[in-house]
């Protein structure tokens, strides 16, 4: 996952080929950031927050994330995302 925080409106979206994209209203001070990306995460994935936890990255622009539920289904959903759903 890539962020960008700072931006006018939180936004999820398909990166690159290798990740998505983020951009976040909140600053990337004290954590602010982060705990914005997880609701929008979830929201996007069609899962509860407690669902998203993030992996490493917590100060840096690029994250990975760990999201709990169907593999298929989030598979699914991801392929949407980036427009590749068959």
């Amino acid at each position: 996952m890539r962020v960008t925080p700072r931006a006018s409106r939180d936004a999820f979206a398909a990166g690159a080929p290798e990740h998505f994209a983020a951009r976040l209203a909140a600053p990337p001070v004290d954590g602010a950031a982060n705990d914005a990306l997880i609701p929008l995460v979830a929201k996007a994935f069609g899962v509860p927050k407690r669902a998203v936890t993030l992996l490493s990255g917590d100060s840096a622009r690029f994250k990975r994330l760990a999201i709990a539920g169907d593999p298929d289904a989030l598979a699914k959903i991801a392929a949407g995302l980036y427009g590749t759903e068959p």
